[in-house]
């Protein structure tokens, strides 16, 4: 395609892929609903009065809260709902009526400005935290801001959820309520400035099958209502008012898309098999237990990583063992007797649990994080919840243990430990579970890495988590924009601790799965056969384009282009080999 930097007539702005797809639409610019309230000063005699309006406009909004919860659950599942846990448990929390009560009090000022005040320096402290996660929790708060504020004052909030025409939402970030309201009939594409690959309105955009870009930092200030629009949530991109040049373009590549999609897809049921008849294993990574069955769709042999984490990330009270175990099951039920491989809890890093969420780590990709977080005394409780709900729910399927962040065989033991306990506790309650569960290990750092062959004869499998390897190995933060260039899959560093760890798996007869964004990547795809994957598990949606490249394949070139990849010192020189050898199996790919 044309760069867009020649196309002088519109303005192409990049921010973060989020969620896949092409939209042509108008926009419809929801803006941040802040009210502006002016500062009233109240008599002393006025004080009961403000104090009840506040009460009651607390009452209506966490009642608005819970319907909204309820419908929300009924169309996207209880995970995506406990977004609202928090909001509602918030607005019924004693201690905000009486922190807002007591601003009334002591500046005798109205409800409207004291909730203004008490809010907003609580969406400051959010703003100022150095952990991505916590930082974009800061619409939570704005969003309760914004309902209490509503019932207080009486003006209608803006309605996005019934439109009458075609529509791009552009908005600095949209609130769990705004994207919970989201009419996908209508809404076409999603845009905001700011946002990361864990924000609200990133899981329901994909929940929603709208393609989104995210971080765009001011494209509200660039866009107004009516502009055209192209969204290309599949590279990350938006075009405001395009030319005729970049509409023909896109209109081409959204053709594209749809054939290559058709094509692919005809290829869901038919084995990932190379020319040569070299059989190579498909799986699919899922957050929630509803995005089993579009692994299924689009033709996954089983679940390669399911990350349990989210189940305590979307509510504010910790799930219960209960909670683990029908969200297993259900996953279950989609995949009958198809591996689901369930990474247990990684917790900290940029992921906090409500209880620690308000004091992260100075340096938290480094720190308690993991299995570390889950071993810690305080935390083992938890830690056994999953393991019990895990070994309950094996009983009905083929689950397997995978476990995050393993950089010692004393970890590894530890765990072993706790999970010999919960054992013993089944065995005594008369519960049923898999007796010989699989136990595997995520080989996400250089130690993993390099200490594979001494890993190999205690575990049943490897996982390799390339996204924490590349940071870890590099030394490269891949939230900090400033060296987002350097992280690459394409260093030879890293190309070649794989290679070691596939080789240890070999040696010791057991199964090696790589579950990184690197496995989705197609130019990867000749690269990791040819060093001895046979295990890819990638988003639901790339499942298609690598079973293409590897029934296109043979593993003669894929051999080939591994022993010279290997040979070149850059990561450029290897990405621009790779690109070019994958071209020459599979010429369409975009």
């Amino acid at each position: 395609m044309t760069d867009s930097k020649e196309q002088a007539s519109c303005l192409t702005k990049k921010g973060i892929p989020v969620s896949a797809g092409i939209a042509f639409a108008p926009a419809v610019v929801i803006d941040a609903e802040d009210y502006r309230i002016p500062r009233r000063h109240l008599s002393r005699s006025d004080i009961r009065p403000e104090l009840n309006r506040l009460r009651k406009a607390l009452t209506d909004s966490a009642a608005e809260v819970a319907s909204l919860r309820e419908s929300v659950t009924q169309k996207f599942g209880r995970q995506t709902a406990a977004i609202f846990d928090m909001h509602w448990l918030y607005l019924r929390d004693r201690k905000l009526y009486n922190e807002i009560a007591e601003t009334i009090r002591d500046q005798l000022v109205t409800a409207e400005y004291a909730t203004s005040i008490v809010l907003r320096q609580k969406a400051l402290v959010l703003l100022e935290s150095a952990d991505q996660y916590m930082a974009e929790r800061v619409t939570d708060i704005y969003d309760i801001e914004r309902r209490i504020l509503h019932n207080l004052i009486g003006e209608k909030r803006e309605d996005i959820s019934h439109l009458n025409s075609d529509v791009v939402v552009v908005a600095h970030d949209l609130t769990p309520s705004q994207t919970a309201h989201l009419d996908n009939t209508h809404v076409k594409g999603l845009a905001t400035d700011a946002g990361g690959r864990t924000s609200h309105s990133a899981i329901v955009a994909r929940a929603l099958g709208i393609p989104a870009v995210v971080g765009l930092n001011d494209v509200t200030a660039l866009v107004s209502g009516g502009d055209e629009l192209i969204i290309d949530g599949t590279r990350g991109v938006v075009i405001i008012k395009p030319d005729e040049a970049a509409t023909q373009q896109y209109r081409q590549y959204e053709r594209e898309l749809i054939s290559l999609g058709q094509e692919l897809q005809s290829l869901r049921d038919l084995p990932a098999v190379t020319s040569c008849g070299t059989k190579v294993q498909l799986f699919g990574n899922i957050e929630f237990p509803q995005e089993a069955q579009a692994c299924l769709d689009y033709g996954a042999e089983g679940i390669g990583l399911y990350r349990t984490e989210f189940l305590h990330l979307g509510s504010e009270t910790e799930p219960s063992e209960q909670d683990h175990y029908e969200a297993y099951c259900q996953a279950l039920e989609v995949m009958g007797d198809r591996p689901l491989i369930i990474r247990t809890l990684d917790l900290g890093a940029d992921k906090y649990t409500q209880a620690r969420a308000a004091a992260p780590e100075r340096n938290p990709f480094l720190g308690c994080r993991s299995i570390r977080f889950c071993l810690q005394p305080e935390n083992l409780p938890l830690f056994r919840r999953q393991l019990r709900a895990l070994l309950r729910a094996s009983a009905h399927g083929d689950i397997r243990i995978l476990l995050p962040l393993i950089t010692t065989l004393t970890e590894l033991h530890q765990t072993r430990m706790v999970l010999g306990e919960v054992i013993e506790e089944l065995d005594e309650q008369d519960i049923d579970y898999r007796h010989d569960i699989p136990l595997g290990i995520m080989v996400e750092t250089p130690a993993a890495a390099l200490s594979a062959r001494m890993f190999g004869s205690e575990c049943s499998f490897f996982s390799i988590g390339t996204n924490d390897l590349i940071q870890y190995t590099l030394a490269v933060d891949r939230a900090n924009e400033h060296v987002a260039s350097l992280f690459t899959a394409a260093h030879p560093a890293l190309i070649g601790m794989i290679k070691d760890v596939i080789k240890a798996g070999k040696r010791y007869d057991i199964p090696v799965a790589l579950c990184g964004e690197m496995a989705s990547e197609p130019e990867f795809c000749l690269l990791l056969l040819g060093l001895g994957l046979r295990i890819f598990s990638v988003t639901p949606q790339a499942i298609p384009t690598i079973k293409k490249v590897i029934r296109a394949s043979t593993m003669t070139h894929a051999q080939r282009v591994a022993r010279r990849a290997m040979t070149l010192h850059t990561d450029r020189q290897i990405m621009h080999y790779l690109r070019l050898e994958t071209r020459k199996v599979f010429p369409d790919l975009v």
